[in-house]
């Protein structure tokens, strides 16, 4: 039965469920097209189910390493299938909270795939498993795309589902490879090379740009990559994949080092981790005029796209391909839509982006780099842990908190954080940015003791040159 809502929004995942929610507090009528399971790739398939899996390994480091605290754990068994049926579990359960948002909030949730066909019209079909196919058509003034993006393919790597996989395979493994390689260094590549040795993988890690993790300050790839290597994780930079050969064993590729020599390496998997593109195919784009551009959806600040009352929120609009960034914009985009007063568009630059590997990693706005090339003149403060008396009493105290300030204005210009729980901390910087903090009014803070936290309030200290601890 076709029905009119005033919002429907494409995909249900951070954005698209988020988005719904809004509408339908702002008294919109709303629904949600989603093929799958509610909650996007990122509770079922990315953020969540990766995160239980590092907790996982995370006890496995702890077991490894209790000598020091005066135990020991001679007999730990280890099931791999009961590892990923906790994560699973992890993500069944929020996904069923979704579910219970929706009908919390009244939205109709529609189940199938959408297309655009006109404007304002959304084609939804479903096909059963038995090869039936239905159809209706729904009308809406608002369309929102939240599709999220898939994997991106790298040529001559054709992920198989058994030996060549992509991050889906890597979450639900059906034994713990003895060995693995890893081709790419951005977030995913480097969960996935931390989560399998933590677990007892021989890892490889292989990356075409200079340096790992190229998004971040260099100052924390450098120290990336020698934790890596200290955890007996190999690492090649500036080198690429030429050539894979699957086998019902093994895989074997070559990989391309820098100066043209070339190395042999056989893995029980590879993980093709080279990033994602939008998914923007089959949804009717052309039809109704809305531009894609490098793969992702073109769109303003408002969310807008090149067609008018056709919306793109998250991952499908571009980077960053955060789960945060797909909420806050969806969130932006309805109440502008809806006609609020006072919505201000969102700073890409700023939205903190985290990696959940050993040792963490958390950053917002720009590298030292990107600051100094912007031509302010800057200041820039480092503390390192080993000064911190709590990651000491952890045995954590690898890492460091940088801060980039302006020097004229002390405005946060970019923050960087290594090691301990910091992903749990860099909101704190997110904060200071959104209320406009100087440098000295984030020295002016009371920081508790002891805390990892000390950190930041220390590095900030440094930019201004009166550090106290170090």
């Amino acid at each position: 039965m076709s029905q009119n809502y005033d919002v429907l929004v494409i995909g249900g995942g951070p954005g698209g469920y988020v988005a719904a929610i809004r509408a339908a507090q702002l008294g919109l009528r709303t629904a949600v097209v989603e093929r799958d399971r509610l909650g996007g790739i990122c509770l079922n398939w990315g953020c969540i189910p990766t995160k239980a899996l590092l907790h996982g390994a995370e006890v496995a480091h702890t077991l490894a390493n209790l000598e020091p605290l005066g135990f020991s754990a001679s007999a730990v068994d280890f099931d791999m299938a009961r590892l990923v049926e906790y994560s699973r579990s992890v993500s069944q359960r929020l996904s069923g909270g979704v579910e219970h948002l929706m009908r919390k909030n009244g939205i109709d949730v529609l189940i199938g795939s959408a297309r655009l066909v006109d404007k304002g019209v959304v084609r939804v079909v479903v096909e059963s498993e038995d090869g039936l196919r239905a159809e209706t058509e729904h009308r809406a003034d608002h369309v929102i795309l939240a599709t999220g993006a898939r994997p991106r393919p790298v040529a001559g790597i054709e992920p198989d589902g058994k030996r060549i996989w992509t991050y889906f395979e890597a979450l639900v493994p059906p034994e713990l490879p003895k060995s693995l390689l890893v081709v790419g260094s951005g977030a995913i590549g480097v969960e996935f090379a931390s989560l399998y040795r933590d677990l007892g993988s021989e890892v490889t890690l292989v990356e075409a740009a200079p340096r790992i993790m190229p998004a971040e300050d260099v100052d924390v790839c450098d120290h990336v990559r020698r934790a890596f290597t200290r955890r007996g994780i190999r690492v090649h930079t500036g080198a690429s994949v030429a050539a894979v050969v699957a086998t019902d064993d093994a895989v074997t590729a070559e990989i391309t080092l820098p100066g043209g020599s070339a190395e042999h390496v056989s893995a029980d998997r590879v993980l093709v981790a080279a990033g994602v593109q939008g998914n923007v195919a089959d949804l009717g784009l052309d039809d109704v005029g809305v531009e894609v551009d490098g793969g992702f959806v073109r769109t303003d600040q408002w969310c807008r796209t090149t067609a008018f009352g056709v919306y793109a929120i998250g991952d499908v609009a571009g980077g960053p391909c955060l789960a945060h960034k797909a909420g806050h914009e969806a969130v932006l985009c309805v109440e502008k839509l809806a006609g609020l007063g006072g919505v201000q568009p969102l700073d890409r630059a700023y939205v903190p982006a985290c990696t959940y590997a050993r040792p963490q990693v958390a950053r917002l706005g720009l590298t030292e780099e990107q600051a100094r090339a912007g031509g302010r003149p800057v200041r820039v403060g480092r503390f390192d842990l080993r000064a911190s008396g709590k990651a000491l009493t952890l045995g954590a105290a690898a890492g460091f908190v940088k801060t980039i300030f302006d020097e004229s204005t002390g405005e946060l210009l970019g923050a960087h954080m290594v090691g301990p729980e910091v992903t749990e901390q860099i909101q704190g910087f997110g904060i200071a940015r959104a209320l406009e903090a100087t440098g000295e009014d984030l020295a002016g803070v009371v920081f508790a003791h002891p805390t990892l936290s000390e950190a930041m309030h220390e590095s900030v200290l440094a930019a201004l040159g009166r550090p106290l601890n170090a």
